[in-house]
């Protein structure tokens, strides 16, 4: 029920450019802070209308470590060289953005940076504001269900590895089966909440509340899943349920899941990336 206007995009420096687009170092507004991102535009004359655009939501990255023109490279290479405008934000508290980075499943921060930056590219003089998709990963992918349950102007979402369960589920059912540093606590401060408002069994209509998935009739487009069978981070199982969900609400739902595939997609890449462009090329085309 917030209001997520965004802003223009400002250009703040061109990077080295792609085979056929150009990259930029750019920013916008989200609740007052700047969020900065890359831009990549594609050559050639803007099409009727401008390009379709594609909102990128990166995974859990520590924010210490993170960097802009780092990590997803050849996933943001594939999706602007076919043809698409992508924004590839850095949430708050994330490289230069400004704010506190402070996680996603207990806060709504990056959820507003997302939903801003959809405003924003909507206002991208070269973008087609009726255009636009949203791609997420893991972390993104929970971005990216919520805000196509929030936001009707995404026109199509796909989604790898996400972490994409209800509330109730990723309590019960979100065990990593390899070693991780330890979460700091604002990240899990999600699970804290069973002290407040009670477990799912005691209180289901809270936990029903806080969850994307008791919302699927609200989906704002069709959605694409993509997930390794093998994947130690985020449970197959998140996605088979959420494609089942989705048919039950009467939404367009595609998964693929990948024989000893890990969490990034590793061993099937290119076939992951060509249904991902397909399905863009389908809904946003």
């Amino acid at each position: 029920q917030g209001s997520f206007p965004g802003s223009a995009i400002t250009l703040e420096q061109e990077l080295e450019r792609g085979i056929n687009y150009r990259r930029y170092y750019a920013s916008y507004l989200s609740e007052g802070l700047r969020i900065y991102a890359l831009l990549t535009i594609p050559d050639g004359e803007v099409p009727t209308g401008g390009w379709p655009g594609i909102v990128f939501n990166h995974g859990y990255i520590p924010p210490e470590v993170y960097v802009t023109t780092e990590r997803y490279i050849a996933y943001v290479d594939r999706l602007a060289s076919a043809g698409y405008i992508v924004f590839r934000i850095d949430y708050r508290g994330h490289d230069r953005s400004e704010g506190e980075a402070s996680g996603a499943y207990g806060d709504p921060g990056y959820q507003a940076d997302v939903l801003n930056a959809v405003a924003a590219l909507q206002q991208f003089p070269q973008a087609n504001r009726e255009k636009i998709g949203m791609w997420g990963h893991s972390m993104g992918g929970y971005l990216t269900l919520r805000a196509m349950v929030i936001s009707p102007e995404i026109k199509a979402g796909v989604i790898w590895g996400g972490v994409v369960a209800s509330y109730p589920d990723m309590l019960n059912g979100w065990r990593r089966s390899v070693p991780t540093p330890l979460i700091p606590t604002t990240r899990r401060r999600w699970r804290a909440w069973v002290a407040e408002f009670g477990s799912p069994e005691e209180n289901p209509e809270f936990w029903a509340s806080v969850s994307a998935n008791n919302y699927l009739d609200e989906l704002s487009g069709p959605v694409q899943l993509h997930h390794g069978q093998a994947d130690e981070e985020v449970p197959v199982e998140f996605s088979e349920t959420l494609a089942r969900q989705i048919d039950e609400a009467g939404g367009v739902v595609e998964i693929f899941t990948y024989t000893g595939d890990d969490h990034n997609i590793t061993r099937y890449f290119l076939a992951a990336m060509n249904e991902t462009v397909g399905f863009f090329d389908c809904y946003l085309k």
